[in-house]
Order: structure tokens, then C-alpha cells, then sequence
């Protein structure tokens, strides 16, 4: 709590005790916490610089079903979307883990941390190219069915114009998602393709839902509508994996338009 985008401001610490790591502190905003066994944890592990300070610890949650000692999961975080998936808030109050379990380099948590975030923005950018396909397909299929005024909505040009303009968004975030997984795959460096591709999925996830829930008008107001349902979980994708305005100041960085903060 209280670091979110600023990754390097988390404050859980884990203290060397024999082989052991002891672990104490909080984490906000974990996907599936409610349920996990184990979870991959960015902690504090030395008082060295923020930036190198860190390390990756593969974490035991749960043994036979119970709650490992020293661990705490509080009340299910309520969400207006992605309620498929649980969100919660975890305590560690000094919960022992074995050094054995930490990933790769002790001080290097950051900087892998970094490097799987380009892997997550393009899974964020992949994973909303059919179901955005999918919400303009369905717009599509209900426009041609509505009739008002004497017609069909589909026969009234703004919604023609509106849905192609949509449909040609959506084929150019295919276009540089593959373009960056591509060249992921052939070991580049991806930072800005993944950037760009995390930003453009983001906004899309809001302007493409928002779009055509307007013209399913009142239906589109319903909790059980698949566009609505669409509104609400997607609106995540400009916050989780990092907001809109970290993207951003990542991209004017690459571009040398903004400084890097020195620490």
C-alpha cells in the first residue's frame, strides 16, 4: 500500500535469520490471493539504494489448505469489474521462507521486476485483441438487427463510420502487438513497443466498450450485457501492469524527451 505505480517505493522487508528469510509488511492489489498456494514477492532484503535494494522471493501462502504461519489475508477487495478473478490485501507478520526460494541475484529484484513487465503489457495488449474484436462484432450483429425510425440502426452512417474507425484502432494494436512479440521472440529489446502496445490496449479498452454500449442503448445499461460487462473489466487495463501515465513517462524517456531520475 501506498507504492502502486511507484514500484520502487514498497516498504515489506525481509531480514536474513540462519538460512532463512523473515518477512514482514503488507501487499495491496494481489490477483488471486484469496486462493494462490504460493506467490512470486518483490521485497526489501538490504537498505541499499531503491533501485537495488530488492529481491524476487518465491513465497508459501498456503500448506494443506491452511494459512502459513504468519500470514494474514484480509476481506475480499470489492472491484467494479474483474470479478472472475479475487483481489486482496495480505499481512506478513514475520513469516520465515527459506533463502533457497529467492529468484536469481539477491539485489536484482528490480530489475527483473522491470524486465517482466514488459512480458505482462504485451499480454495486455494480446489477451484484449479478440475480446474488443468480439465487442465491435457484436455491436455489429445488434445494429443490424435494431430497427427504429423505419430502418435498422446499422443503416444510419455515423454508426457505420463509428464502427469501422473502431475495427481499424483495434487491427493497428494487432499490427504493433505482433510487430513487438515479434522482436521479442528474435531477444530485442522491446521496452518502447511493449510500452506503446500496453498504452494503445488501455485506451482502447475504454473507448471501444464505451462506443458501443451507446448504441445498444438501454440494453447496454443491463448488468447481464456482455458490452457492459466489457465497460466494467476493462477498464482496468489503464491502471493495473502500470497506469496510462507511466506508460507515458516510460515513452518520453526512450524518446529523450524526459530525463531519467537519478537515485
Amino acid at each position: 500500500p501506498g507504492a502502486g505505480s511507484d514500484v520502487s517505493a514498497i516498504k515489506s522487508v525481509a531480514r536474513k535469520d540462519g538460512g532463512d528469510y523473515v518477512i514482514s509488511g503488507q501487499k495491496m492489489w494481489i490477483t488471486n490471493s484469496l486462493q494462490a498456494d504460493w506467490m512470486c514477492m518483490l521485497v526489501n532484503t538490504s537498505d541499499g539504494p531503491a533501485h537495488k535494494n530488492k529481491s524476487l522471493v518465491m513465497v508459501r501462502m498456503r500448506e494443506n489448505g491452511k494459512l502459513v504461519k504468519g500470514i494474514e489475508v484480509a476481506q475480499k477487495i470489492r472491484k467494479i469489474g474483474m470479478n472472475s478473478s479475487d483481489t486482496g490485501l495480505i499481512y506478513f507478520d514475520e513469516v520465515r521462507v527459506p533463502q533457497s526460494n529467492r529468484i536469481g541475484q539477491e539485489g536484482a529484484g528490480f530489475i527483473y521486476q522491470m524486465q517482466q513487465f514488459q512480458e505482462e503489457r504485451l499480454w495486455c495488449a494480446a489477451s484484449t485483441l479478440e475480446s474488443l474484436s468480439n465487442c465491435i462484432a457484436w455491436t455489429v450483429e445488434w445494429a443490424q438487427e435494431r430497427k427504429l425510425f423505419g430502418a435498422s440502426l446499422a443503416d444510419q452512417q455515423w454508426v457505420q463510420f463509428k464502427l469501422a474507425e473502431l475495427k481499424t484502432e483495434v487491427e493497428s494494436l494487432r499490427a504493433l502487438t505482433y510487430l513487438a512479440c515479434e522482436r521479442y521472440i528474435a531477444g530485442e529489446d522491446v521496452t518502447e513497443w511493449a510500452t506503446m502496445a500496453k498504452l494503445k490496449a488501455g485506451r482502447l479498452n475504454r473507448t471501444v466498450p464505451d462506443t458501443c454500449l451507446q448504441f445498444w442503448g438501454g440494453m447496454g445499461f443491463t448488468w447481464e450485457n456482455k458490452v457492459s460487462r466489457m465497460y466494467r473489466d476493462g477498464r482496468l487495463a489503464s491502471i493495473g501492469g502500470g497506469a496510462d501515465e507511466v506508460m507515458l513517462g516510460i515513452l518520453a524517456k526512450t524518446m529523450g524527451i524526459a530525463k531519467r531520475p537519478v537515485k
